[in-house]
């Protein structure tokens, strides 16, 4: 089992920024990627952004890249968000989660484990 706790949500103006954490602990050495994904209000969950957990190759939804960027702390056990430029849609429900090896890492059925999520709101 992994488990995932996600933390630094909250309302920000458009333009802001906020970083995200997920703390990973329990059997994280068999974790080959770690992703963020995100809810909005009736809405599908969608992926965001994923990180290899050893090479470190990033992968980003395209309406974030430039934008946001994912990091690991190896170290830390600890993924992390830096979200930049935020816009009133990417308020929604921020999941982290930890998955497998796969060939599609924006995939919700690579992911085993998920954490609880973290509200992001960004006000016009």
């Amino acid at each position: 089992q992994v488990q995932l706790v996600e933390s630094g949500g909250g309302l920000v103006q458009a333009g802001g920024s906020l970083r995200l954490s997920c703390a990973a602990s329990g059997r994280t050495f068999s974790t080959y990627v770690m992703g963020w994904f995100r809810q909005a209000p009736g809405k599908e969950r969608e992926f965001v952004a994923a990180v290899t957990w050893r090479a470190g190759t990033t992968y980003y939804l395209d309406s974030v890249k430039g934008r946001f960027t994912i990091s690991r702390d190896k170290a830390k056990n600890t993924v992390y968000l830096q979200m930049n430029t935020l816009k009133p849609e990417d308020t929604a429900v921020y999941y982290c989660a930890a998955g497998r090896y796969g060939l599609d890492y924006s995939l919700k059925g690579l992911y085993d484990y998920w954490g609880q999520g973290t509200q992001v709101t960004v006000s016009s």
